[in-house]
């Protein structure tokens, strides 16, 4: 006999079968990479990952972070501040707050740790925290924590709105302390935050600005700094938080990056860092590779944009509507989520994994596959790629 929980998530999950929302796991049996041994399916050209820099396979990665386990062992057993932490997670804080031109950094399990551990650290009940509508699901998130939490004010403003995100800074002038909250690049759009308008905003009316750039970190900018590099304006920005699950060798991990106070600040108080386990030595290791290697080797960004700009121009040929942008991230908009499914589906069996989204992921009417470049990606795999896109394409009569 099945139990309350049981019979209610049962029929759940049917629907989600029945709606073609349901999520089915591809497994991998070899490094991610351009292209992947994929159980059941052979090789297949990947269009779907966040390793923006080809770096999860780099040798020197996978060395760094071999070395690590066998210096460090397997991991702290504990939480920092009680058993004691590693040097390599010192040294990474140093490279991450190098990478993005902050002062210092604080590492996190993940990313989601990491802006989860921001508001409700930091804010209290006379604070205001502002997001912008399309904001990841960890600072959504880490928001409602921190109004339970804390009992501080949120509100959010329309997608890159600077009128609407003025008004509401406008009316807030009675908060101690106004925190923004965007991401720096949109991880489903692939668009680009207004950065200097954003800084000149927050100036103006005395908030604090957080960027998530955790889709720019190794990806925007001459050297992969972020989305302040790509404006010019590195170390202009309050506080970063990022990933080192993404370009950054793409194992786990991530870290907020600001003054020398707030880490500091971050360490004595935040549960997401009080209560869990320091990073695993091989991926902080590994983490840290890829940040060097970077240093190292901006030549490794400009390929990714080389990539991501003939792969959009070689779509809009062929009659596909991708967003437009600047970034690896290349949404090709199908309206239907029924039609981003099958396409998904199709291509998969070309051998191309790239993935469909539509509501309530995206908004209604605005469902699409999203490709994501690796400079990594050879112009055989675009091109064998481009040919899928095409086949499915003029079979479901998109093009």
């Amino acid at each position: 006999m099945t139990n309350p929980l049981e019979q209610r998530i049962e029929p759940e999950l049917e629907q989600f079968i029945q709606n073609g929302t349901y999520k089915r796991l591809n497994y991998l049996d070899s490094p991610q990479d351009a292209r992947v041994r994929m159980e059941d399916r052979g090789e297949v050209i990947i269009l779907s990952s966040n390793n923006y820099l080809g770096l999860s396979n780099e040798p020197g990665v996978i060395a760094a972070g071999k070395r690590a386990l066998d210096r460090y062992g397997a991991g702290t057993a504990s939480v920092r501040f009680i058993c004691g932490t590693f040097t390599i997670h010192r040294t990474l804080e140093a490279a991450c707050a190098r990478l993005v031109g902050t002062a210092a950094s604080l590492s996190f399990v993940s990313a989601w740790s990491a802006n989860e551990a921001l508001p409700a650290t930091l804010l209290t009940e006379h604070d205001l925290v502002i997001s912008d509508q399309l904001n990841h699901a960890s600072i959504i998130d880490a928001i409602r924590l921190a109004k339970s939490i804390t009992k501080c004010q949120s509100a959010v403003y329309q997608h890159s709105d600077l009128a609407d995100l003025e008004s509401k800074l406008a009316a807030a002038r009675d908060r101690q302390v106004k925190m923004v909250i965007t991401d720096g690049v949109f991880s489903m759009e692939g668009s680009i935050a207004k950065l200097p308008d954003l800084i000149e905003l927050c100036r103006k009316y005395h908030a604090v600005l957080v960027v998530d750039d955790s889709h720019a970190t190794g990806v925007l900018g001459r050297h992969g700094r972020g989305t302040a590099e790509h404006f010019g304006m590195l170390g202009e920005v309050d506080i970063i938080t990022s990933t080192l699950g993404k370009a950054l060798g793409g194992a786990a991990g991530g870290f907020v990056a600001g003054s020398a106070a707030l880490c500091d600040y971050l360490t004595q108080r935040a549960r997401p860092q009080l209560f869990s386990n320091a990073l695993p030595p091989t991926v902080a290791a590994s983490a840290l590779a890829s940040i060097e290697y970077l240093e190292s080797h901006p030549e490794r960004v400009t390929q990714l944009r080389e990539n991501a700009g003939y792969f959009r121009e070689q779509l809009l040929g062929l009659g596909f509507h991708p967003l437009a942008g600047e970034t690896p991230i290349i949404p090709v908009i199908l309206g239907d989520t029924a039609a981003a499914i099958r396409m998904s589906d199709l291509l998969l069996k070309e051998g191309v994994f790239v993935t469909g989204f539509g509501y309530p992921v995206v908004p209604q009417g605005q469902a699409r596959v999203r490709c994501q470049i690796s400079a990594a990606h050879t112009r055989d795999d675009l091109n064998q790629a481009l040919a899928a896109f095409k086949k499915v394409g003029r079979q479901l009569q998109l093009i």
